[in-house]
């Protein structure tokens, strides 16, 4: 590339009004389009329009990026958390919120499942629920074990949603199983026939409740 084109390419750069919220926005344009493999500094310049050692006076390394972009998922799902004054209904819609914001972005999951969302503002959001928790009698460690736990779940159900991907006449699909024996298996037949516990919200609403019943037993004992 001429140097006449360098500087064309950086004027435009300036010209774009980069920001920080803009380049995260892009970064989750791309892993959205192309799979997390495909983000590079690089990459991201182009898609960007700019060189990509522009995006180092936003984030310093690689690193910094992707913390950004973990940020992007699980700052969306922290209003969630912060429109309830009761804590149980606050962390419920928290889980799925963190859900469903996963799933709108699959190919975000590695990231989810592999780096803390660590910035200041992610920082903040776990601040604000551990002092609603420990209002509520949760003993400091109790309350960060039941966030963690419900953040756990959250991230692992969307995993297995976003990867088991099976269709209904393949093995384990829900008209295979409502073809077996049913005189050995009578309840599976029945279930897949009425499609029982097939619903993939509603067993994770299912299942967060129950942990929120527990936390509640637990949270002063």
């Amino acid at each position: 590339m001429t140097a006449e084109k360098q500087g064309a390419r950086r004027g435009r750069g300036k010209r774009a009004g980069l920001s920080r919220q803009r380049i995260l926005d892009a970064a989750l344009d791309l892993v959205d389009r192309r799979g997390f493999k495909a983000l590079t500094m690089r990459s991201l310049g182009e898609q960007l329009d700019v060189e990509a050692m522009t995006l180092y006076h936003y984030f310093p390394n690689k690193g910094a990026l992707l913390d950004g972009l973990a940020d992007q998922v699980f700052r969306a799902a922290a209003p969630a958390m912060h429109g309830s004054t009761d804590w149980r209904e606050a962390l419920c819609q928290y889980a799925k919120a963190l859900r469903k914001g996963l799933l709108r972005h699959p190919a975000i999951l590695p990231l989810a499942t592999s780096r803390p969302a660590v910035t200041q503002a992610t920082l903040d959001d776990i601040e604000a629920c551990l002092r609603m928790l420990t209002d509520n009698g949760f003993p400091l460690g109790r309350a960060l074990h039941a966030l963690n736990a419900v953040s756990v779940f959250a991230i692992g159900h969307a995993v297995v949603e976003a990867q088991l991907v099976v269709d209904a006449h393949e093995s384990g699909g829900t008209s295979w199983l409502a073809e077996l024996e049913t005189e050995r298996y009578p309840l599976i037949t029945k279930a897949a026939r009425d499609r029982a516990g097939v619903d993939d919200e509603e067993r994770f609403t299912l299942a967060v409740d129950a942990m929120l019943l527990g936390f509640d037993e637990l949270r002063t004992g």
